[in-house]
């Protein structure tokens, strides 16, 4: 079995991981040890995904679909990667890993709604959310830098997904530029210290300290707040990271429910979670933090995830 490398695992990091998962410690680095179940998200508005499901399978592709989400399927063997073949490349499915698809179905896009996406690239959510609200509405898909930006165009065009409109611009300054109180639902899949992505990197284990996730942190919370301004009363906001910190996770939604927001429960069948955390190292976050949603990669063997339900107020 993959083990993760000796030296790899800080001393703080184990520390608090220990505290936060008790005996369970052993197996979450178990599973960060062992790479990830490639899966894909079949594109519905290019092609019938029975077909797509039926074609693979004919060629040496083992499927299983996946329970939280009717077009995405785990890949558990075949003959080639497949990022590789001609229906990826004109878009007819999107490789994106099975939690991942988490955030958009909670947002639960709707047809001529108007969405925004505040951290978009490399567009695997916003695909996803466009290809949900049937290609209807209007999706604003935002990301920071030319370099983002042209992964998520490049995505966005691949995918054939027509309603999306694509900005670039510091998300903070969202409410200014694209306005206050417009958008009916908004998900920010903020920029995070990755821990969740281990199976597919170490590298996460290896940028970790305490330092680095408490900078992350403050700009989680700008975002979180910007993101927040630009919804319009009653509508909802999706936060969500690859990470299991605390810090990025449970105290951001803190900060935002203390801006007024309100927390909603959520219930995904097939989909195994824990709740939130009430409280970590000094600060006390509240019982309304359990209904946000801790997903660890032992609980359905995908990756790292925290996801969490927003309300405006209307």
């Amino acid at each position: 079995m993959d083990s993760i490398p000796e030296g790899l695992i800080k001393p703080e990091f184990e520390r608090r991981y220990r505290k936060l998962l008790g005996d369970e410690y052993e197996v979450l680095l178990s599973f960060m040890a062992k790479r990830p179940i490639q899966s894909i998200r079949i594109n519905p508005m290019k092609v019938d995904p029975d077909w797509m499901v039926g074609k693979l399978e004919s060629l040496g592709w083992e499927l299983e679909q996946i329970p939280w989400y009717e077009n995405g399927y785990r890949v558990l063997e075949g003959p080639d990667r497949l990022g590789n073949t001609k229906w990826h490349q004109l878009g007819l499915y999107y490789v994106q890993e099975a939690a991942s698809m988490i955030p958009p179905v909670i947002l639960s896009p709707k047809p001529r709604e108007k969405i925004l996406d505040l951290a978009a690239s490399p567009g695997s959510k916003t695909t996803q959310i466009s290809e949900m609200m049937r290609y209807e509405g209007v999706l604003v898909a935002n990301d920071v830098s030319p370099s983002r930006v042209d992964a998520l165009a490049s995505n966005v065009q691949r995918m054939g997904s027509l309603n999306v409109i694509i900005t670039m611009m510091d998300g903070r300054s969202a409410p200014y530029k694209l306005g206050q109180n417009l958008f009916d639902k908004v998900l920010l899949d903020a920029p995070c210290s990755s821990l969740g992505e281990a199976r597919r990197s170490w590298g996460a284990l290896v940028r970790w300290s305490p330092k680095s996730v408490n900078r992350i942190s403050k700009l989680q919370v700008s975002l979180a707040k910007a993101a927040y301004k630009t919804l319009k009363p009653g509508g909802v906001m999706v936060y969500s990271t690859c990470t299991l910190e605390p810090k990025e996770n449970e105290w951001v939604v803190y900060n935002l429910m203390k801006a007024g927001a309100t927390i909603e429960e959520v219930q995904i069948k097939g989909l195994r979670w824990r709740p939130g955390i009430e409280r970590w190292l000094n600060w006390e976050f509240g019982r309304e933090m359990r209904k946000t949603m801790r997903i660890y990669p032992q609980d359905n063997d995908t990756l790292g995830f925290y996801v969490a339900l927003i309300r405006k107020p209307a």
